[in-house]
């Protein structure tokens, strides 16, 4: 039997690719189907293939459906055109859908080997193509359970509203999204707001209860509304719509080893959120949970500061007498330096171009910065659902630690999003970032922060020994906020003396534990 086929089911043109073992064997195949004709896998088929006889990838039956009008059968509604000489959207996806739900899969269900059932089914497309395979799911979840939205139309005109008003996806749908990160930055329309559309609809379904294992954004650094970035991302969403999670909470990450620290465990993770790899550093405590779950303390530049916090709290909460257990989750980068510059850069700051920044002392050029936004996005809607899976949280006692730019980013995370954590530890806190725009940021938005009326803490510290700058600018904070009604209710301010700006560290950390158990 040809693997490539070309096929005619009533008025509609289908091309149909099958796995290699097909001739060979009596399985039967999970079934994808693919918008525009299957463009997103024509290109790539001996990628597929690669990936199929490798073991990265579960074979699939492969259909491409050509459309007859894509700006009418992939709109879920009419709406106006874009630009005025284009006809307008017909929004007949309705229609589309069900002709593929009751129409071309019971053809291709009684003529190839496949599995019928919703999860054995996906249903994949760009653009309009994943526009309307977003709402092939919403519509027809009993047909369609795995989708894959790559680049998809979330600017479309009430689609956002649709999405916070629908109840969400079926306990039995996974949905993979991905979208490149320059995606209409120079588009007058509404296309430009493709990024922030997706990232608000993952944001949506994510407040619904999807979790990592039913959910996944991938944003693509670089990538720009074309063939060339979606059909990129097809492969890799059948890799994730059709892995083999069996309800694992650690579906994200695979285990790369120990540290020698019992009681530790390193994982490597894809966010797809910020973009980029972390390498997960997780010491479980040594104990059953409280009653109402363990602490949790997050902190920065793990590959330096890990190893010192999984050792003091091994110690210290040993019983009778020791502190309540808790979990401590360092966030760390895939390299054997202590600090990893270019990347912290970026992940901990804002953007600043080199004329708000002071000059370096070798003169060289400043990293790319700005990525603090993704980075967030990385805690609260991957990384701490995945670690609240693994383990009983207590809510109400989760903390972030983080030094220098980590203490950067401690201060604006709590500033921008101070639900995220109870306890916030910003360690020499390099406040004079892009012109010391944390305190812009807070002389701007302080009255709509809220952080008076929440049970949050802030603990600032600083070494005696270290930059003028460094001790006053944390001076200066802390005696901004204990003298202002807007602002939390708890901050300390604790400047050790002899200490410098790396050796302040192990001085802190003690005194620190005992606060994130408390």
């Amino acid at each position: 039997m040809e693997r490539y086929q070309q096929l005619n089911v009533g008025d509609w043109k289908l091309v149909l690719h099958l796995p290699p073992s097909y001739a060979t064997t009596a399985h039967c195949y999970p079934a994808v189907y693919v918008q525009d004709g299957g463009e997103l896998f024509s290109g790539c088929l001996n990628y597929l293939d690669h990936l199929y006889l490798s073991g990265q990838l579960a074979e699939v039956i492969l259909i491409g459906i050509e459309p007859h009008s894509r700006n009418d059968e992939y709109t879920p509604w009419p709406a106006a055109a874009l630009v005025e000489r284009f006809s307008p959207f017909a929004g007949r996806g309705q229609d589309y859908v069900n002709e593929v739900a009751d129409v071309i899969k019971p053809y291709i269900d009684s003529h190839y080997r496949t599995k019928r059932q919703a999860e054995e089914t996906a249903i994949i497309g760009g653009s309009l193509g994943g526009l309307i395979s977003l709402f092939a799911g919403c519509w027809r979840p009993d047909i369609f359970g795995r989708l894959g939205l790559l680049s998809a139309s979330f600017w479309y005109e009430g689609v956002l509203d649709f999405i916070r008003e629908h109840k969400g996806f079926e306990a039995h749908q996974r949905v993979y999204m991905s979208v490149g990160d320059k995606e209409g930055i120079y588009k007058e329309t509404r296309q430009r707001h493709m990024v922030e559309h997706t990232k608000e609809a993952y944001r949506l379904w994510h407040d619904k209860g999807m979790g990592a294992t039913q959910l996944k954004l991938e944003v693509e650094p670089e990538g720009t509304h074309d063939d060339l970035f979606m059909m990129r991302q097809f492969p890799e969403s059948l890799k994730w719509l059709f892995g083999n999670y069996e309800g694992d909470s650690r579906s994200k990450q695979t285990l790369e080893g120990k540290v020698q620290i019992p009681g530790t465990k390193v994982w490597s993770f894809h966010s797809g959120a910020a973009g980029r790899d972390y390498r997960l550093f997780i010491a479980e405590p040594m104990g059953p949970p409280p009653a109402g779950g363990y602490p949790v303390l997050y902190t920065l530049d793990a590959n330096a500061t890990f190893g010192s916090l999984a050792e003091a709290a091994r110690l210290q909460t040993r019983g009778p007498h020791g502190m309540d257990p808790f979990v401590i989750v360092g966030i760390g980068y895939h390299s054997n330096d202590p600090i990893v510059t270019q990347k912290r850069f970026y992940d901990y700051t804002v953007f600043a171009d080199s004329r708000e920044l002071p000059a370096r002392p070798d003169g060289s050029d400043w990293p790319l910065t700005g990525g603090a936004e993704g980075f967030l996005d990385f805690i609260e809607y991957e990384l701490k659902p995945l670690i609240e899976k693994e383990f009983p949280i207590d809510h109400s006692r989760q903390s972030l630690f983080g030094h220098s730019l980590g203490g950067f980013l401690t201060l604006y995370t709590l500033f921008t999003r101070p639900g995220l954590f109870r306890r916030y530890f910003a360690a020499s806190p390099s406040i004079w970032w892009k012109n010391h725009t944390l305190l812009q940021l807070w002389e701007d938005h302080r009255e709509h922060m809220t952080l008076h009326e929440a049970e949050i803490e802030l603990h600032l510290s600083v070494g005696s020994q270290e930059k003028p700058n460094m001790v006053s600018d944390a001076n200066k904070l802390y005696q901004l906020l204990t003298t202002d009604e807007y602002a939390p209710k708890f901050v300390s301010m604790t400047e050790v003396p002899g200490e410098g700006h790396v050796s302040l560290l192990p001085s802190l950390f003690s005194s620190m534990l005992r606060r994130v158990t408390s």
